[in-house]
C-alpha cells in the first residue's frame, strides 16, 4: 500500500512474514534511503499491533499508517535526516499537577506547582502552536490527567488530522463512561502505568491502596471503548526481574503493547543516583524487546532505553521532543527539570529555538542526558537547592 506521497518521494509499505517493509521511489528516494533503512531495521525486529488490507497499527507511539499524521512523521524524519532540522515530533503536556498517588519514583514530584494549572484555552493554544511546528504525537500527561473533568474537551479540540493523541494514566477514575467519552473526543491510546503484577507491591510503589485495581479496571474500560492500551513500565533494580510476569499479565488482559522506560534519578528518586538502570539492564531490555517481538502472539514490546539509545535513534529530549508542564513551563522532556521559558510569556517556537541554542541541545545526544553523569554534574547538580523547579535555563532575562 502507498503510505506517503510527495512530488519527489513516494513510500510504499508491504507486510512480509508478519513484518512491515518500507520502500521509497522517486527522485529523492536515494537520499531518503538511509532513513528508510533505519526504519526498516526497527520494523524487522518488531511486530505491529494490527494489520489490515488498508492500514497498519504499528505502535501507540506512531500514527496509524497511512494517515495525514503519519505523513507529517515522514516529513519530519526527512527534514531531520537530510537537513538536520529540529522538529518537536512529540509534545507531552502536563494538564494538571494534581494526583491521588504518591509514587516513590515520581519524576515530577518537585515540579508540581499546585495553584498554577493551565486552562483549557492555554492547553489547546500550546498544542496548536506545536502542530504548526510539525508535531505529530501529542501525549497528555500529569499529575494524573483523569482528575480533570474537562479532559474530553481538551482532547476534542485537538486537530486529529495532524496528530495522534495518547495519554498517560495510573488508571484513576478511568471507568467505562469516561473511557467512552475520551474515545468520542478522539483519544487513540492510553498508557496505563504498572510497577508490579503483584497488587500489594504495585500499591506500595504508587503510595495508594487500590491503585492496582484501578489500573486493571482502566485497561478493561479502555478496551471496551475501543482505545488502544499500552502497559507502561518504569524499570528499576526493584522490578526488572519481574518483567516476564508483567508481560504475561498484559497478555492476559489483551493489551496491545508493553512499553518500558528506565527509572531516572529525578523528583522523588533524585537522591538515588546509584539505584538506576545499568548498561547490563539496558541490554536485558533490548533482548526482551527482540524476543517478544519475534513471536507472533502477545502484545508488541517497546523498550525505550534501546530504541532511544546509541545503537538506534538516540535521545529525543530537546531535539525531537519537548514537554510543557502544567505551569506552562517548557522543558526538553518531563524528566529534565530545566525550563527554557513559559508559554504565558513567549511563543512556543521562540522557546523551542532558545532550547536549541543551549549547549547540551545544539545537537542530538545519542544517550539519555539525564542518565549522563557529565550532563548531571554540569546542569543538574548546579541547580541551587532552594530553587523553584523547573529551573529557568533559557536566555537571561533583563
Amino acid at each position: 500500500m502507498q503510505i506517503y506521497d510527495y512530488k519527489v518521494v513516494k513510500i510504499n509499505a508491504d507486510v512480509v512474514n508478519g513484518k512491515v517493509v518500507l520502500e521509497a521511489t522517486g527522485p529523492l528516494s536515494i537520499a531518503a534511503k538511509p532513513m528508510i533503512n533505519k526504519i526498516n531495521a526497527v520494523f524487522q525486529e518488531e511486530k505491529p499491533i494490527a494489520v489490515t488490507d488498508d492500514k497498519i497499527l504499528f505502535s501507540t507511539w506512531i500514527p496509524e499508517i497511512p494517515s495525514p499524521a503519519f505523513s507529517r512523521m515522514i516529513n519530519s524524519q526527512i527534514g531531520f535526516s537530510l537537513l538536520n532540522k529540529r522538529t518537536p515530533d512529540q509534545l507531552s503536556v502536563g494538564v494538571t499537577p494534581r494526583c491521588p498517588n504518591k509514587c516513590i519514583h515520581c519524576g515530577a514530584a518537585d515540579m508540581m506547582a499546585p495553584n498554577n494549572e493551565m486552562t483549557v484555552e492555554e492547553i489547546n493554544n500550546v498544542i496548536n502552536q506545536a502542530l504548526d511546528m510539525g508535531t505529530y504525537l501529542i501525549t497528555i500527561d500529569g499529575g494524573e490527567p483523569m482528575v480533570r473533568k474537562d479532559l474530553p474537551e481538551i482532547i476534542a479540540n485537538i486537530d486529529k488530522t495532524k496528530t495522534t493523541v495518547s495519554m498517560f494514566t495510573s488508571g484513576f477514575r478511568l471507568n467505562d463512561e469516561r473511557a467512552a467519552a475520551l474515545k468520542d473526543a478522539g483519544l487513540t491510546s492510553v498508557k496505563v502505568s504498572f510497577d508490579s503484577a503483584d497488587p500489594e507491591i504495585h500499591d506500595k510503589f504508587r503510595g495508594r491502596k487500590g491503585a492496582f485495581d484501578d489500573a486493571v479496571a482502566a485497561v478493561k474500560s479502555a478496551k471496551n471503548a475501543g482505545i488502544l492500551t499500552d502497559m507502561y513500565l518504569t524499570i528499576s533494580p526493584y522490578n526488572i526481574d519481574n518483567i516476564d510476569d508483567l508481560y504475561q499479565m498484559a497478555t492476559d488482559l489483551g493489551m496491545d503493547e508493553m512499553s518500558m522506560t528506565g527509572i531516572i534519578a529525578v523528583g522523588n528518586w533524585k537522591e538515588h543516583e546509584d539505584e538506576v538502570m545499568t548498561r547490563v539492564d539496558a541490554k536485558r531490555l533490548e533482548a526482551f524487546h527482540k524476543s517478544k517481538n519475534a513471536a507472533l502472539e502477545g502484545p508488541r514490546v517497546t523498550a525505550l532505553p534501546y530504541l532511544l539509545g546509541p545503537d538506534m535513534f538516540g535521545c529525543f529530549a530537546g531535539n525531537r521532543w519537548m514537554h510543557v508542564a502544567s505551569t506552562g513551563d517548557v522543558l526538553p522532556c518531563p524528566y529534565t527539570p530545566l525550563s527554557f521559558g513559559n508559554i504565558r510569556d513567549a511563543p512556543l517556537s521562540k522557546i523551542w529555538s532558545d532550547m536549541g541554542k543551549f549547549p547540551a541541545y545544539k545537537k542530538q545526544s545519542m544517550v539519555c542526558l539525564m542518565r549522563d553523569p557529565e550532563f548531571r554534574k554540569q546542569y543538574i547538580h548546579t541547580i541551587p537547592k532552594d530553587a523553584q523547579l523547573p529551573y529557568y535555563s533559557g536566555p537571561r532575562k533583563n
